[in-house]
């Protein structure tokens, strides 16, 4: 399965495969192409899952600024409200 790179959800699309003596074998070849491809590796024992080779998320993981560009602030935030209201509670 194809996982999504943050959240490591699994989808219903089909994932490479490589049994663990064969990743043991080709490591450094496998993790070349996971880096180019951006596609994750699942590698098995026995025909079961046990790891996933993923690339590393090269971009900025700040959370000032996640936002920038997405949302827009209209008005000053740091003033007071223009009128008195109530909480629903």
């Amino acid at each position: 399965m194809w996982s999504f790179q943050l959240d490591h959800v699994c989808y219903n699309v089909s994932m490479k495969t490589i049994a663990a003596a064969d990743f043991k074998a080709r490591c450094l070849l496998l993790m070349e192409d996971v880096r180019k491809t951006r596609e994750p590796v699942v590698i098995t024992k026995r025909g079961k899952p046990v790891a996933k080779l993923v690339p590393v998320n090269n971009g900025k993981d700040d959370f000032i600024g996640r936002l920038k560009g997405v949302i827009e602030i209209v008005g000053d935030l740091d003033s007071d409200p223009p009128e008195a209201w109530e909480s629903a509670l």
